[in-house]
């Protein structure tokens, strides 16, 4: 389902189309349309469910990459913009942005070294987390991101996240697609619980691997 934007684009209009599950997005970086979009099937990747392949947890022992959260929120938005075709508009962008400075927004980035090489950002409501985008420079970025995102969310006690689509990419990780009328009752149920994500310590490689292997 897409609405056409009929009202000004806040920071409340936003958390509160999260709430019932529709989320912006527009047609490309230079469209200053916004329409909302609510899908019959909702990609999301089960909190109990990522897949960690061996190639996978191979390349995050030799730990290529340092792991920060809400560190370069710019960059990975940024980041996620930068490609050929992209939804995020400098009037999403700049809410994104709001929602970030009140809290609600988060950013997981992934450097080599000084350089930002991958992230993933999204919005946090109670305990639902809607991942928005993320984005890879370098081989396994950003699944190595997923992997400690998944294990945050777990961490703080979050119920759902939510991917709005699902991707050959999200598929490989555990990823799966359910009915518009599942993903509302997961919803309401999520947004009742309180989650952290921000406060949390630093988990190592090998933590994470190890709670994945713990709840597999």
């Amino acid at each position: 389902m897409r609405l056409t934007q009929l009202l000004q684009l806040t920071a409340d209009l936003l958390l509160h189309a999260y709430s019932i599950g529709a989320f912006p997005m527009a047609e490309g970086r230079d469209d200053p349309e916004i329409f909302w979009v609510d899908p019959k099937l909702r990609g999301v990747l089960p909190l109990d469910g990522f897949h960690i392949s061996r190639s996978l947890a191979r390349c995050m022992r030799k730990e290529p990459f340092n792991i920060t959260v809400n560190r370069d929120f710019s960059g990975v938005v940024a980041g996620c913009a930068d490609r050929e075709e992209t939804w995020i508009n400098e009037e999403i962008n700049a809410r994104y942005h709001e929602l970030f400075s009140l809290g609600y927004a988060h950013s997981l980035e992934v450097w080599e070294e000084d350089t930002l090489v991958g992230g993933v950002y999204g919005v946090a409501l109670g305990g639902a987390f809607f991942g928005e985008s993320m984005f890879s420079r370098r081989t396994n970025a950003s699944k190595i991101a997923l992997a400690y995102l998944i294990d945050r969310l777990n961490r703080g006690g979050f119920l759902l996240c939510d991917t709005q689509f699902l991707t050959p990419h999200l598929a490989s990780l555990g990823g799966v697609e359910i009915p518009r009328s599942d993903y509302k009752h997961l919803l309401s149920e999520a947004i009742q619980v309180k989650a952290r994500f921000a406060d949390l310590p630093p988990a190592t490689a090998q933590d994470v691997l190890q709670r994945r292997t713990q709840t597999s």
